[in-house]
């Protein structure tokens, strides 16, 4: 059957299942496959909705940027959803990254402050807490469902606030159980939907048609084109984050690659294991002596295989979870010879470093991160860089450009956030005596002089 059938088919099928029956021109009209089960498709629908619909929550906060040289507060939205009879919340951590303030608006119209409880960026998913008034009786929320069950065509719905508007809901298909995303699939594939996911819609459930959760929206990707984090993942990261406040992700530095690697046109012999696609500078991957087109055919003992990229999330998951400080036993074959190898992961960390505001100077700074910026990790381990600059302001002027790696300024090295602020707040005490700081930095690879004067006051100018 073409793709047009199969769309002409289900456009068939969904439309009269939501027609109506009833006199049309005069003749009777009854819905082509209106039972589902026994059960009119609608009242599935809406049996299904009535079950999590009253979970769903908009989600208010107020965020620190300082994508603008400058540190600024802005109002943000999104959406999320009640897991629990105490109030606690799935959303994304897109939602509430950075944010000072968060509030809930419940399905029943009230206004509630929630916490962060923790957030894990690589799955992009955040655990709130909403602040119950003492005496509050048991919130009502949504369970999950099987997410692994699902298969292409089965009907869900996206619920949540798109555009800031409140609450509302869509309907459509699983279009993939399993996508996978360049970059945005580190430790777990996507949902890919048709049901409308649009901004606001962010941290919603997708919904199967048991009424139980089997994704979080996350990401539209245009018409008929968004992507839930799977219900599996989900709660997998909420329990990490109601013990930790955050998932405990081990650091290796090991690049995988699929046997058939169709993007880049590479196809590997064998259905078992995963290739070696490099390692990270200074890694424990590199330090084990795992090396370009290795094939990690074990992992501990236990068999690994990824034939497709599709395959790579859940062994980047596995080796994320392995533990830290202890070795790791690797059997690979290298040039057809089967060895081990012994690899120690440690703590990822933060994946995302500090910012600072710098009043005056006109600029924001950033602390650099191996996982945030790799560039200028390898030019410097531990350092702060020019996050952005504000126009028209004094660092502009002077030349300063955003991912300068900032090493001296005046007599000063320049390490961390702290010495810079510290560095900040006395040439400010000492304005009126000196308004010139000599500040070095580190421009692709290459160091520069650079005078700021911070003379004058844009922001009243």
């Amino acid at each position: 059957m073409t793709r047009k059938r199969i769309a002409a088919c289900l456009a068939v099928f969904f439309i009269a299942t939501m027609l109506p029956a009833g006199p049309v021109g005069g003749q009777e009209v009854k819905p082509v496959f209106e039972k589902v089960k026994g059960m009119d498709f609608r009242a599935v629908v809406r049996k299904a909705k009535a079950k999590v619909f009253p979970a769903v929550v908009y989600v208010r906060c107020l965020r620190e940027s300082h994508d603008s040289g400058k540190k600024i507060t802005q109002e943000v939205s999104g959406s999320g959803v009640i897991i629990s009879a105490k109030g606690e919340v799935m959303t994304n951590w897109h939602v509430v990254d950075k944010s000072t303030e968060v509030r809930c608006l419940t399905f029943e119209g009230k206004a509630m402050d929630a916490k962060v409880v923790g957030m894990d960026k690589d799955t992009d998913l955040a655990l709130l807490q909403m602040k119950l008034p003492k005496g509050s009786k048991p919130q009502v929320f949504a369970t999950f469902g099987d997410s692994d069950g699902l298969v292409e065509g089965d009907f869900v719905m996206a619920m949540g606030a798109p555009w800031g508007l409140n609450r509302s809901v869509s309907i459509g298909i699983i279009s993939c159980t399993s996508r996978y995303l360049e970059k945005s699939s580190e430790y777990s594939s996507w949902l890919q939907t048709d049901a409308a996911i649009n901004p606001g819609n962010s941290g919603g459930p997708l919904v199967n048609t048991a009424g139980q959760i089997v994704g979080i929206n996350t990401r539209g990707g245009g018409t008929n084109l968004g992507f839930s984090v799977p219900a599996k993942t989900v709660q997998f990261i909420a329990d990490q984050l109601r013990k930790n406040g955050k998932v405990d992700w081990s650091w290796t530095g090991l690049q995988l690659q699929p046997l058939r690697d169709f993007n880049r046109n590479i196809y590997f012999e064998g259905k078992d294991g995963v290739m070696v696609a490099g390692t990270d500078p200074e890694s424990p991957a590199r330090r084990a002596g795992l090396k370009l087109k290795d094939r990690i055919l074990k992992i501990n003992g236990k068999p690994v295989a990824a034939m497709w990229e599709e395959d790579l999330p859940a062994i980047r998951k596995r080796v994320g979870l392995l533990p830290k400080g202890k070795p790791a036993k690797l059997e690979i074959k290298r040039d057809n010879v089967l060895m081990t190898v012994t690899m120690t992961p440690r703590e990822k960390g933060k994946v995302e470093g500090d910012e600072l505001d710098c009043p005056r100077w006109d600029m924001s700074v950033k602390s650099i991160n191996q996982f945030d910026n790799p560039n200028l990790y390898f030019h410097r381990k531990k350092g702060v860089y020019v996050f952005a600059v504000k126009y028209p302001g004094n660092a502009g002027t002077a030349g300063l450009k955003a991912k300068d790696i900032i090493v001296k300024i005046g007599k000063d090295e320049i390490t961390t956030l702290d010495e810079l602020k510290k560095v900040h707040k006395t040439a400010l005490d000492n304005i009126k005596n000196n308004h010139k700081v000599l500040v070095v930095v580190l421009r692709g690879g290459l160091m520069r002089q650079v005078l700021l004067d911070f003379s004058r006051d844009h922001e009243r100018e």
